[in-house]
C-alpha cells in the first residue's frame, strides 16, 4: 500500500522539488553575479591595506580588543 501510494505521488513530489529548486537556484544565480565578482582594479589597494590591518590584528592580538562595530567597519 505505501509503495503503490509513493509510486502515485512521485511525479508530483519531483515536480515540486524541481520548481522549488529553480526558485532559489534563480535568486542565487542572481546575487552570486552581483556579489561574487572580482575586484576592480581601483579597488585592489583598498583590499591590500584591509588585509595587511587583519594579517597584523592576527599577529598582535589586537582584534581581541575590538569591539563588535570596530570589527564590522574593520572589515568593510
Amino acid at each position: 500500500m505505501f509503495v503503490c501510494n509513493l509510486t502515485e505521488m512521485a511525479p508530483e513530489l519531483v515536480n515540486a522539488a524541481v520548481v522549488y529548486s529553480k526558485t532559489q537556484l534563480g535568486t542565487f544565480w542572481h546575487h552570486s553575479k552581483v556579489e561574487l565578482v572580482p575586484p576592480t582594479p581601483d579597488e585592489i589597494p583598498t583590499a591590500i591595506q584591509s588585509l595587511k590591518k587583519i594579517v597584523k590584528s592576527a599577529q598582535t592580538g589586537s582584534f581581541k580588543q575590538f569591539t563588535v562595530k570596530e570589527k564590522s567597519s574593520s572589515v568593510s
